[in-house]
């Protein structure tokens, strides 16, 4: 797969080109996101505004940003939340590569003025569930047919100048690309086998809610669909942040 044309004869400046990650968890750990970044040659800086930390007020020294999943809504009250979101004109602003995974993705429609909300009969995407990749999203990249979901809210209303790159049967919006540069995926590709079975445990009690799947399907899923999963990602990630094949 080649890389789209904005990434062709581009060049990091800097030996050691930093990405900014926000996550929400007092765990630090990227999943495969960041080992694949790192193994590229990127240093990841960790920012929580959900402990109060500030984010930077300029990415001048960034080559890009990612904002993580978490169990908190786009929706909820807290300051961080809406700081977060309006934090993200910063990265449109400077034209820098970013990359919003399911909370991510959702902070970044409500920047560009989509709505996020459940569905009215309660329907959640809790395990694997088909993706369709849209014309627009062909002419970019292979996608999996199965990916990985865990949320109960979803991508309303996107903006005109948005593009929706993929998109799926309970919630509509499942990829989408903002100009060059800014990127949502709804599902995780960035979970290890770890990252999932730690969620499936700590997060029991969504297993029951409608549309989603036993704990056991979470798992056997992942033995028959990750593969494909892992080797999309990768794919997107070189994409997204410029990455060359030969350098991870």
């Amino acid at each position: 797969m080649l890389l789209i044309q904005r990434c062709r004869g581009k060049k990091q400046k800097n030996s050691k080109p930093r990405i900014a990650v926000v996550v929400h968890r007092q765990s630090t750990y990227t999943g495969r996101l960041g080992k694949f970044l790192q193994q590229s040659g990127f240093v990841l800086d960790i920012y929580r505004p959900i402990f109060g930390q500030k984010l930077p007020n300029t990415l001048k020294y960034y080559a890009g940003v990612v904002i993580l999943g978490g169990p908190m809504s786009v929706n909820d009250s807290e300051a961080y939340i809406g700081e977060e979101i309006d934090w993200i004109s910063l990265s449109l602003k400077e034209n820098k590569p970013f990359l919003g995974i399911c909370l991510g993705a959702q902070m970044l429609a409500r920047n560009l003025g989509g709505r996020v909300g459940t569905r009215s009969d309660g329907t959640v995407e809790v395990g694997w569930y088909p993706l369709e990749a849209t014309p627009q999203g062909k002419e970019l990249m292979n996608w999996p047919e199965m990916v990985y979901h865990f949320h109960d809210e979803g991508i309303y209303d996107l903006p005109k100048e948005a593009v929706l790159l993929a998109t799926g049967h309970a919630y509509p919006t499942q990829a989408f690309r903002y100009g060059d540069n800014a990127w949502g995926l709804q599902f995780h590709a960035e979970f290890t086998r770890a990252m999932m079975r730690r969620l499936v445990i700590r997060s029991a009690h969504k297993l029951t809610e409608k549309g989603a799947q036993p704990a056991s399907a979470h798992l056997k899923g992942r033995l028959i669909y990750d593969q494909a999963l892992s080797q999309w990602f990768e794919n997107a990630l070189r994409q997204i942040f410029c990455v060359s094949s030969t350098l991870a």
